[in-house]
């Protein structure tokens, strides 16, 4: 066996995906079947487990570079040297199921038939046949993660987390169990706190790679909608190279801005709104419909928050911001009509004939309307109730000239409408202006 995993791996560094297929189809079916689970075999030799002491292991990669395949793997690497108890933690339920789980490269997929963990989605837990134990949490709520203890964790897009920082320390304070706790955090990297605080501790080993590495083995249609969009792009430095970006100094907004006035927990609200920036098309590469969710309180300060933009048909996303709508008990939801003229009421109220809703309409530059706006955040007037990080991305990186993305619309038709009422600035106006 040692002979075939040579020959096959001075194989795999030099020969063609035929050469290699042929390979392996004139081996005997039991070396095939250990050999296709010999991840160190297929791996590139920057998806392999460092050495050292390291706590934990950064990934800052692009996309489709192959993090969550490493990050199963780990575990999978870690399950079969005797480690028992395991946390998987993601953005949400749906996506450590549907990703690290259920994915194509989750743990499910990546697991040989002999050893292939347990899947209780009720209990949130996947145990192996040893009896090792995984249990899923989501970001969306830190405080399941507080008391468990864990050996060993795979922490997956840490930087798009809506409450990173809490999440975060409730999982390190739980990496109790074992002589040697340690976490795999595969991620795009953003510019927030904690991951510059992992970054720079002495306990971090990193691992940085590109989209480009992976290209032989990503689909064509993927790297057509992802390079259209990115390459070239200061964004693109972040999504495809892993670069962590500093502010765009051609930018409305900056992220010091909105870390600093960044909290958890929603106060008392006067006023909701849901707004709608419309994509102008329904396609695989159309824009997103911008969706977001803000309020003010009786101080008159703003607040995001919920960002549920899609890209998905007029009908869902208009069942989308319903659904918001709602939820929030929002008084209204505002839509821009230039996209869509009649077109966005006209869905809403085939759904639900009862929401409140205003069109509004860009008599003004987006820039102009934008600016009021960024001057509130850097007067510390607009809150974010946890992270959103597209929504961030967008507004720190586009440059008044050039197309302005669905979210930051979105976010700047929900703060027009909420700051703005009779001509009045929410910075001149009296709190009498509101009734209260």
């Amino acid at each position: 066996m040692t002979q075939e995993i040579s020959s096959l791996k001075s194989l795999i560094k030099s020969a063609t995906k035929a050469e290699i297929e042929q390979a392996i189809n004139d081996l005997p079916d039991q070396i095939v079947d250990q050999l296709l689970y010999d991840w160190p075999l297929w791996a590139r030799d920057n998806q392999i487990t460092p050495n050292g002491a390291w706590f934990v292991w950064l990934i800052l990669a692009g996309r489709g570079w192959g993090k969550t395949r490493v990050g199963a793997e780990q575990i999978r690497a870690w399950q079969q040297q005797g480690y028992r108890r395991f946390a998987f933690v993601g953005q949400t339920p749906a996506e450590v199921r549907d990703v690290m789980i259920e994915g194509e490269s989750g743990i499910l997929a990546i697991s040989p038939k002999w050893n292939k963990p347990k899947y209780e989605p009720s209990k949130r837990r996947l145990t192996w046949q040893n009896g090792a134990q995984a249990t899923v949490y989501s970001a969306e709520n830190p405080e399941a993660l507080r008391g468990p203890q864990h050996e060993k964790a795979w922490v997956d897009e840490l930087a798009k987390f809506k409450y990173p920082q809490d999440t975060w320390d409730n999982l390190i304070l739980g990496m109790r169990l074992g002589d040697s706790p340690q976490i795999v955090v595969t991620t795009t990297p953003k510019p927030i706190k904690v991951l510059k605080e992992i970054i720079k501790a002495e306990t971090t080993t990193i691992t940085k790679g590109s989209t480009y590495e992976n290209r032989e083995n990503l689909a064509q249609v993927f790297l057509d909608i992802i390079l259209d969009k990115y390459e070239g792009t200061r964004l693109g430095r972040q999504e495809l190279n892993a670069e962590m970006l500093d502010d765009n100094p051609g930018a409305l907004w900056i992220r010091d801005w909105i870390e600093q006035t960044r909290i958890n927990k929603m106060p008392d609200l006067i006023r909701i709104v849901v707004a709608i920036d419309p994509a102008v098309t329904n396609k695989e590469t159309s824009d997103e419909t911008g969706i977001v969710v803000a309020g003010i309180d009786r101080n008159l300060d703003g607040y995001v928050l919920e960002d549920i933009s899609l890209r998905a048909t007029p009908e869902k996303w208009a069942r989308a911001a319903i659904t918001a709508y709602n939820k929030w008990g929002a008084d209204r939801i505002v839509g821009e009509a230039n996209n869509g003229g009649d077109m966005i009421e006209t869905i809403l109220r085939s759904i639900d004939p009862t929401i409140a809703y205003k069109k509004v309409w860009a008599s003004k530059g987006k820039a102009t309307r934008a600016e009021p706006v960024s001057a509130l955040y850097e007067q510390g007037k607009i809150h974010h109730i946890g992270y959103y990080a597209d929504l961030e991305d967008e507004l720190c990186e586009w440059e008044p000239g050039n197309p302005s993305p669905n979210r930051l619309d979105a976010l700047v038709w929900a703060f027009t409408e909420l700051k703005l009422k009779g001509g009045q600035s929410l910075r001149v106006m009296d709190k009498r202006a509101l009734g209260l």
